[in-house]
């Protein structure tokens, strides 16, 4: 029987199994992520396509079709309204979520090459962009779409961007070993958690309270941080991550733990607080790249590349819920 920090007695362990396979891609699967009031789960693709899906029923519902290059990241506004896409192409758009068409109401422009990583702040008036031209980008999005800021942030392609609890930092990481923080307001650098040739920092983001960072390296490694000391607090190890880009993130409706994907094809779940591996989600056919916890149930989705090009929903039956 596991016990918390106060002593008492936990549950034991619930484990999540496989819900269903959801096919609609037809190129590998980049990003997935639930929309924060939960009712809605959006994937993209090497196939130039966003999909929405029903959080609930798992009905595809419709397909964002417009960029003209694959897609590698996905953000939602805080209010679920609208999606933000990263492509190849260059471009960010932003999409109007709950249009029966599927309608591109922005399209940024202003990256020189392709756009990796983007994710609203939590007012979203502002979006965050890395890319391949190793700058990040600050967008105003509720009225003009203009660039506000352009950091020559690393040496190397940015993997990753993102904003804290109240948006007045940015974490990012990139293929120069870094892994930096930002003010936003300013555009400058705050400080530099790491600073190494190697690995590459292949994710970072902030845990939702704001006072950790995750990040990920390409050493098969994931590490909590603390923001303001800078002191590397937990390692998380057992998954395959040496080549890709493969997000990770807190899992908090049912206990705290982190999740991630693999390069074994395998999604992993540990015990923050304990770091010890507890599952091992087995199914998907390739490299699992994305992982998303749903905002209120214990339901998690992930993503796959080119030989599965699938998402997959784990859910963990509540164990003290009569049967329906």
């Amino acid at each position: 029987m596991a016990s918390s920090g106060s002593g008492q007695q936990l549950p034991p362990y619930n484990p999540y199994r496989h819900l269903k396979t959801l096919r609609g891609h037809e190129s590998a699967v980049s990003c997935v992520k639930f929309s924060n009031d939960g009712t809605l789960l959006a994937s993209a693709s090497l196939d130039k396509t966003v999909i929405l899906w029903s959080s609930s029923t798992l009905a595809l519902l419709r397909r964002l079709v417009g960029h003209s290059e694959g897609i590698s990241d996905l953000s939602w506004s805080s209010d679920s309204r609208y999606i933000c896409s990263a492509s190849d192409d260059r471009t960010l758009r932003i999409w109007d979520a709950l249009s029966p068409t599927g309608d591109c109401v922005k399209t940024l422009r202003g990256h020189s090459d392709l756009v990796f990583c983007a994710n609203f702040n939590p007012q979203s008036n502002l979006i965050v962009s890395g890319s391949f031209d190793e700058t990040i980008r600050i967008w105003e999005v509720k009225t003009t779409g203009k660039c506000l800021h352009v950091i020559r942030a690393h040496s190397l392609p940015v993997t990753s961007v993102s904003f804290n609890r109240d948006g007045s930092l940015i974490v990012s990481a990139s293929h120069d070993g870094s892994c930096k923080i930002w003010d936003t307001a300013k555009g400058t650098c705050l400080k530099t958690l790491i600073d190494d040739k190697v690995p590459a920092v292949s994710f970072a983001k902030f845990s939702p309270n704001g006072k950790f960072i995750l990040i990920a390296t390409l050493d098969n490694t994931l590490k909590l941080c603390n923001y303001s000391t800078g002191k590397f607090l937990k390692v998380y190890t057992g998954h395959l991550n040496k080549v890709y880009c493969i997000t990770s993130t807190f899992s908090v409706t049912n206990g705290k733990y982190i999740v991630s994907g693999s390069e074994d094809h395998c999604v992993y779940l540990w015990d923050l607080q304990a770091k010890t591996m507890i599952q091992r989600f087995e199914g998907h056919t390739d490299t699992v790249i994305s992982v998303s916890c749903h905002p209120s149930e214990n339901k998690i989705a992930s993503a796959a590349l080119q030989n599965d090009k699938t998402v997959r929903i784990w859910v963990q039956d509540n164990a003290n819920s009569a049967p329906k």
